[in-house]
């Protein structure tokens, strides 16, 4: 069956780094898009990165860009979140995201938990 299993997260200080793994199973990962989003307490999921399937393109939240570097590795089937410069407001859950478009499929990870405190 489809599986999105996310790890990496964890409690880190403000400055800090933290790298996000989604290991993908159950499906052809690599015509998906993959993308992460996060949900903090409170507020809504907000989209934060996406890759390609073929890796060739990247966007990113503004919240994000310049600090946190979405990446895939097809032949693993994984999707990596390499977060640098952390901040507070970084804290969330983080989720992984497969999709695709024709035809429409999504998946979802069960998410893992980001900590950004001194």
């Amino acid at each position: 069956q489809v599986q999105l299993v996310e790890s990496g997260g964890g409690l880190v200080q403000p400055g800090g780094s933290l790298r996000l793994s989604c290991a993908a199973s159950g499906f052809t990962f690599s015509v998906y898009a993959m993308s992460w989003y996060r949900q903090a307490p409170g507020k809504e999921r907000e989209l934060v990165a996406t890759i390609t399937p073929a890796g060739g393109t990247t966007t990113y939240a503004d919240s994000v860009k310049g600090r946190f570097t979405i990446s895939r590795d097809n032949a693993k089937n994984t999707v990596y979140l390499q977060m640098n410069s952390l901040k507070p407001e970084d804290t969330a859950v983080y989720y992984c995201n497969a999709a695709r478009v024709r035809p429409y499929f999504v998946y979802w990870g069960q998410g893992t938990q980001v900590t950004v405190s001194s």
